[in-house]
């Protein structure tokens, strides 16, 4: 069975930098798309990043565009979201999801495996 583990959330100043992690069993980050949500308060869940190794194609959110970077480090089998440039608006729980499939898309709904998510906070 998949299970996802995120890590690496906290509270950080605006302007500053936060690394999450998303340990997987079960499943090989390399072999299908992986993704990065995040769900801010009164909000609905919103896509992020994702990833997929195996095409070399990843796939962001105009919002963090040039701010975050999501990547797998194969030999750990994590898959790593590095947010540059915080502000107050990525005040969210992060998760991390991942596909049976290699698309690697915005959609919600093409993720089947879902972790219980870290909690980033970006004081003003």
């Amino acid at each position: 069975q998949v299970h996802l583990v995120e890590s690496g959330g906290g509270l950080v100043q605006t302007g500053g930098s936060l690394r999450l992690f998303c340990a997987a069993s079960g499943r090989t980050v390399s072999s299908y798309a992986m993704a990065w949500f995040r769900q801010a308060p009164g909000k609905e869940r919103e896509f992020v990043a994702a990833i997929v190794w195996a095409f070399g194609k990843t796939n962001y959110t105009d919002y963090v565009k040039g701010r975050f970077t999501i990547s797998t480090d194969n030999a750990k089998n994590t898959v790593d979201l590095q947010m540059n440039s915080l502000a107050p608006e990525g005040t969210s729980v992060y998760y991390c999801t991942a596909q049976d499939y290699r698309t690697g898309t915005s959609s919600e709904r093409s993720y089947k495996y879902w972790g219980k998510g870290t909690k980033v906070t970006v004081s003003t």
